[in-house]
């Protein structure tokens, strides 16, 4: 089989990619990356050696090079996308461009070539902020941020391809990523660099908002599994074994890491922050077999270990200034501080 993974040089993608062509020797793959400031080949490792492996740099807009790419492509997973919430807040516009005319535009294109499966990446936001049980997968959208909303909307798009065209699409909704090469403008690897750094931690608000943590190779893990068994037309919840607060993790990772709670500096919360995301995952669990099999607080620790070892991987983006040193500047350096 021959796959086509949209976004395969950003954090999650790079983990699926590299994890496919090891776990499964006769297939062959096709990285398609625009590389905007998350993206990076090198978060591809190995796989931009092997002989089963090809990159294309091209934007899922660009209709006239998906359509010299995607003859031959079996299956498309489809992780491109604007995935910062924070982002969306400054500038929305590349989150609709991306999330919603890429998605328009990869599945046309993908269903104009004959790929034979769809399986849309998306994410636990689209259902919005719920104070007790959890979300199923028909549980109606209430997305707070652009970001948000355009997830939905693409979860909309991909599902158009299903319902008008019988397009074999699978759309699959997951909690909060996380594991090694995750951009630094990110909840786990800011708190934790800026902890080696002795800088201080940017908590909104209180902190008690409530988040569910999945390591990045689960949540292949179960891409993989929907790619492979998944039923088109349907979409599958993907979640941690866990809830936790905000501020609980940040005390877990100055704990790790020997740093005072000093280093915490509350903030002005996000503008339109939901409380808390509850997914419910049982639908995956029960029909294709997944299970969490890397518990948050350990994996956590070895995340700690990970950045403590690589730091020529993540100093350079944080001393970019067109990409992190701007943004940052931006967004958080000029939040107000507020009592706990």
């Amino acid at each position: 089989m021959k796959i086509m993974v949209t976004g395969g040089a950003g954090f999650i993608g790079s983990h699926f990619v590299k994890n496919h062509l090891e776990n499964h020797r006769g297939d062959g793959v096709v990285t398609l990356d625009s590389l905007t400031y998350a993206g990076h080949k090198e978060n591809l490792g190995d796989a931009l050696r092997s002989p089963r492996h090809k990159f294309v740099k091209a934007d899922v807009r660009d209709a006239s090079a998906l359509k010299r790419v995607l003859p031959g492509v079996d299956a498309v997973v489809h992780f491109a996308a604007e995935t910062h919430v924070d982002r969306s807040l400054i500038s929305g516009d590349e989150f609709i461009q991306t999330n919603v005319q890429g998605t328009f535009t990869l599945a046309g294109a993908a269903r104009s070539a004959g790929v034979k499966r769809f399986v849309h990446v998306s994410t636990d936001e689209v259902y919005g902020s719920v104070s007790r049980g959890k979300t199923p997968e028909d549980y109606p959208f209430n997305p707070s941020s652009p970001y948000a909303a355009s997830k939905a909307a693409s979860d909309h798009m991909a599902f158009s391809y299903w319902h008008t065209f019988g397009y074999p699409v699978m759309v699959t909704r997951c909690t909060n990523n996380f594991g090694n090469f995750q951009y630094p403008e990110k909840f786990l690897p800011l708190f934790i660099t800026n902890a080696m750094d002795d800088r201080p931690l940017p908590v909104y608000g209180k902190g008690t908002n409530v988040r569910n943590w999945i390591h990045v190779l689960d949540h292949c893990e179960a891409v993989e599994l929907v790619l492979k068994k998944g039923k088109p037309g349907e979409a599958y919840n993907i979640a941690g074994d866990k809830e936790w607060r905000n501020i609980d993790v940040a005390h877990l990772i100055l704990k790790y890491l020997g740093k005072p709670k000093s280093l915490l500096h509350y903030v002005t919360d996000r503008a339109g922050h939901d409380l808390r995301y509850a997914p419910d995952a049982r639908k995956i669990k029960r029909e294709l077999g997944w299970t969490v099999r890397r518990p948050f607080a350990q994996a956590l620790l070895e995340l700690v270990e990970w950045y403590k070892d690589n730091e020529s991987w993540w100093r350079p983006l944080k001393a970019d200034k067109a990409g992190f040193g701007k943004y940052y500047a931006k967004q958080y350096s000029s939040r107000t501080a507020v009592k706990s």
